[in-house]
């Protein structure tokens, strides 16, 4: 990777290049669009990265690194209790899924477009991010407040929360903050 990895430049072709490939996808995205959005000479893109696809790792590794930070804070924030620790990551997920940077959204839908490398060097932040979900859940288990297997909990909320990419409207009636107690609520048994 590029080692001017904090320009502001760089961080906004990020954002740009998050928005450009959640609307248009990686594949239908070229070089020319994305140095259009910038207002640069495609040329210029190159300075930044070697190519697309360091774009792309860059783009994912940035909504991945900021989901995580963004989860240790909230988790860190919220009381000790299961239910306030699974919904400040809940709420977390969500806000950075529908957030206007789009840039989680990428990750999500764009995984498969990494090259091994790439891949390989982003496993460890997306690990991370889904062993602190396993984590809370395993201790709420362990409580009774959840049933089944911890891993597979894990996976489903996980699962349940990136399908509201599809359906949800972060303008409609409900917002994130709701959203995200209705999938504790399905999660957490309920107290006697």
């Amino acid at each position: 990777m590029n080692v001017a990895t904090d320009s502001p430049r760089r961080q906004e072709l990020i954002r740009v290049a998050a928005r450009l490939f959640m609307q248009q996808g990686f594949d239908r995205t070229t070089v020319r669009m994305l140095a259009d959005a910038m207002g640069i000479k495609s040329g210029s893109l190159f300075h930044h990265f070697a190519d697309k696809q360091e774009i792309l790792c860059a783009v994912i590794e940035d909504s991945t690194r900021n989901a995580l930070v963004s989860a240790r804070k909230a988790v860190s924030r919220a009381d000790a209790t299961s239910r306030s620790q699974l919904l400040a990551l809940a709420r977390v997920h969500l806000d950075t899924l529908h957030d206007d940077r789009h840039a989680h959204g990428v990750a999500l839908y764009e995984w498969r477009r990494l090259n091994d490398e790439d891949r390989e060097h982003l496993t460890h932040l997306r690990d991370a991010y889904e062993a602190l979900w396993y984590q809370v859940i395993d201790e709420a288990r362990q409580a009774g407040l959840v049933q089944g297997d911890s891993a597979i909990v894990t996976r489903f909320a996980l699962g349940a929360l990136n399908w509201t990419a599809r359906w949800f409207d972060p303008d409609g009636p409900m917002d994130t903050a709701r959203l995200a107690d209705e999938l504790v609520d399905m999660i957490l048994i309920p107290s006697p």
